[in-house]
């Protein structure tokens, strides 16, 4: 599978628990969620996402996770784009909305790369996949026990 970067787009609230970042309270509205797959697998990782959101049987492994297994948030969207380059920090500093703070960023130096927004921020995402020259693939998860999970398979 290629590598890439994605961005995962859920709608929840409720205070949830993220690991050593402590409980958070999440407001009603989108969160944007901004990721690499440049390692083993590619974007795999987005089938992966899309599968703890299904089953939500997994142990969290990233700050993600905590929110694909709450029964408070459901994922909306997928957003991916293949590429070998590190873009994902280019990716979340051009999403124009307010960071979750330390969410997804410990391996960097962003502010986060969870974002919210009260209304959907779909055109934003698109927008800002085009600022920094890729045209992102879009996905409506069929999260269903008959979903394989797999549709990048073909990224």
């Amino acid at each position: 599978m290629k590598p890439g970067i994605y961005v995962l787009l859920l709608y929840g609230e409720g205070a949830v628990r993220i690991g050593s970042l402590g409980t958070i309270s999440f407001s009603p509205g989108f969160y944007s969620y901004v990721g690499s797959a440049l390692g083993p697998g590619g974007l795999a990782r987005v089938s992966r996402h899309m599968m703890v959101a299904l089953a939500r049987d997994r142990k969290p492994r990233w700050h993600i996770d905590y929110l694909l297994l709450n029964p408070g948030f459901r994922l909306v969207q997928v957003f991916c784009a293949a590429t070998p380059e590190r873009l994902e920090c280019h990716l979340a500093q051009a999403i124009a909305l307010p960071p979750i703070q330390g969410f997804g960023s410990s391996d960097c130096s962003c502010n986060g790369h969870l974002f919210f927004s009260p209304d959907n921020p779909e055109k934003g995402i698109i927008g800002a996949f085009d600022a920094i020259g890729l045209h992102p693939m879009i996905k409506q998860p069929r999260l269903s026990r008959h979903s394989s999970g797999r549709e990048f398979g073909n990224v």
